[in-house]
């Protein structure tokens, strides 16, 4: 179950970061969520010798089950430091890519940034990089001479909304760029707690079968027992 879990989260972050992936250019902030993943595959294998090493009680089994689970808490540990590096990185990293993004809008669906700023606008419900103003210093803006944002800037519950800026009553106030940088902030996070819940459920696991190899070690060997001279 934890292992699915984790597969789940890891799964989660690169199908969020697929839709944010132009206004963060570091790829290695994925690495995280690779490891994640990996842990996730590995932790299934490790749960199904820890019940078989349990259940037969082998001493070996039970050992090889806790050396392993260390190396992966120290490996979610690991991914722990990372989400924090690369949380702390998401701001400097948005900074940088999304007036780039914002520029080379052309307003087509088929062009991938275009798609991805329309679809950020509607979902986080902002407008431009500070606020709906930032499309006046755009190429496409520029180009087209209507005086007009994308349609993706109006209010959701407004059906006659033109993108004219005459009417900002209209369009979205916030800007992307705060609620980008809170977004993958948010993804980090959740990659960030996963991490430590199910570091606390290996350090269970390895006090579980340290308890059971503590008990093993205690039990008496078999002896011949030895009564009237006889064996019984």
């Amino acid at each position: 179950a934890a292992a699915g879990i984790l597969c789940y989260v890891g799964a989660y972050v690169f199908i969020t970061y697929d839709d944010y992936d132009h206004f963060f250019e570091d790829v290695y902030t994925l690495i995280p969520a690779v490891i994640i993943i990996a842990v996730g595959t590995l932790l299934f294998i490790i749960g199904l010798i820890g019940c078989c090493a349990t259940i037969r009680e082998s001493r070996c089994g039970l050992a090889t089950f806790v050396i392993i689970l260390l190396l992966v808490f120290i490996t979610e540990v690991v991914v722990v430091v990372l989400g924090y590096i690369y949380r702390a990185k998401v701001e400097d990293e948005v900074d940088h890519s999304i007036r780039k993004v914002y520029n080379g809008y052309n307003g087509t669906n088929p062009d991938a940034a275009s798609r991805a700023i329309d679809y950020v606008q509607r979902q986080l419900r902002c407008c431009g990089i500070h606020n709906y103003s930032d499309w006046e210093n755009t190429v496409w803006f520029k180009q087209t001479k209507n005086n007009s944002v994308p349609l993706s800037c109006c209010k959701a519950a407004l059906s006659n909304c033109t993108g004219s800026l005459t009417r900002p009553m209209d369009l979205y106030s916030e800007g992307c760029e705060a609620l980008v940088v809170k977004k993958l902030q948010e993804i980090m996070m959740y990659v960030i707690w996963a991490a430590l819940a199910f570091a606390a459920i290996q350090l269970l696991g390895m006090l579980c079968a340290c308890v059971v190899l503590c008990r093993r070690s205690r039990d008496p060997a078999y002896e011949l027992l030895i009564t009237g001279g006889t064996y019984a």
